[in-house]
């Protein structure tokens, strides 16, 4: 993680301290949300509601139907305009967001007000005072830690079940259903502890991993078809451009297991999913590794980050071809020069 100047790394401590002083809190996550921003979102509201303070979650897109489980209880949208009349935070976090460029056009509203990052991506820059555990799997996995210590120092026997349940949901998403090379012995034993506290683990998993629509299975099977591989089968990339999201009516949600269809064929090493979102040349890159490669290097090229087999970038580019073109010549330049360093 890139340190950005007069940002301080905070102790866990200190995170709790802050969070345990403010009184309206507006938590900030990433753009195209996924399961572990949602889940951490959440249960950091969840948890400061118990405690009496007043919290909302924003992000600039619009939370997936497929993850609105998580807030329906909460809030019917996390989008800006959603948020109440009269609520005026005196304190702003954002958790797992790696990089200004993640928090989309809240950047250019919260810049310079936000007064803590909680993350766990190893790669980013930090644009406010922070708290980043690398080495877990999750933010989910972070928060936890944040908050088991906030609710000790503030008298809390235990944390309240449905936070146990937004935990869970980010841990599981984050690590593919504990599927990915970032699940270590301490996620199975946090998923185990929160299992036995009354976690619906298999409920929570079938709504991540075990629904498709329609929509969403016509949109993969159209990845599919323009599917091309690189490197002699070791990269591989879908392109989805707009006019072909508009042929199949297919929101952003939609397209967001491109990359899973990519990378489940023999043999790729590393996947990329290039989609469109609208006429602007500006073009949403997915990339995943299924070795060493560290597919965080190419995304922090153009401004993204994320893991070293899990990250993204947007590209501005001429046509959606070039910025695929752009994305297999960052890689095929990093696969020689890995095996360059290596001999």
């Amino acid at each position: 993680m890139t340190e950005t100047d007069g940002y301080r790394s905070l102790s866990l401590g200190e995170v709790t301290d802050m969070l345990g002083g403010c009184n309206n809190a507006l938590i900030l996550f990433h753009v195209h949300p996924d399961g572990d921003s949602v889940g951490s979102a959440f249960a950091l509201r969840r948890m400061l509601e118990s405690m009496g303070k007043k919290a909302w979650c924003m992000c600039a897109d619009e939370v997936p139907e497929r993850l609105m489980f998580a807030m329906e209880k909460y809030q019917a949208s996390a989008l800006p305009e959603a948020v109440p009349t009269g609520f005026e935070p005196d304190f702003i976090v954002s958790v797992d967001t790696a990089a200004p460029s993640q928090l989309g056009s809240l950047y250019e509203r919260y810049g310079g007000k936000i007064n803590l990052m909680i993350d766990h991506h190893g790669k980013g820059t930090v644009y406010a005072d922070s708290y980043v555990m690398p080495e877990v799997s999750s933010c989910g996995e972070v928060l936890f830690d944040v908050l088991t210590e906030l609710a000790k120092a503030n008298g809390i026997d235990s944390l309240p079940g449905e936070v146990n349940e937004l935990i869970y949901m980010a841990v599981s998403s984050d690590t593919g259903c504990f599927r990915y090379n970032n699940v270590h012995p301490s996620t199975h034993m946090l998923a185990a502890k929160l299992i036995e506290k009354g976690v619906r683990s298999a409920d929570i998993n079938h709504r991540l991993f075990g629904i498709k629509t329609l929509k969403q299975m016509q949109v993969e099977h159209a990845g599919f078809e323009r599917m091309n591989l690189y490197g002699g089968g070791r990269i591989a990339v879908i392109t989805f451009p707009y006019d072909l999201k508009k042929q199949y009516g297919a929101e952003d949600e939609n397209l967001e297991t491109l990359i899973d269809v990519a990378r489940c064929v023999k043999g790729v090493e590393v996947a990329a999913a290039i989609r469109q979102p609208t006429e602007e040349n500006r073009f949403r890159v997915s990339m995943r590794s299924s070795t060493d490669f560290d597919v965080s290097e190419i995304c922090a090229l153009y401004g993204g980050g994320g893991h070293e087999r899990a990250s993204g970038c947007t590209l501005n580019s001429d046509s959606i071809l070039a910025a695929e073109m752009t994305i297999v010549s960052a890689v095929e330049n990093k696969f020689a020069t890995d095996a360059g360093e290596e001999e």
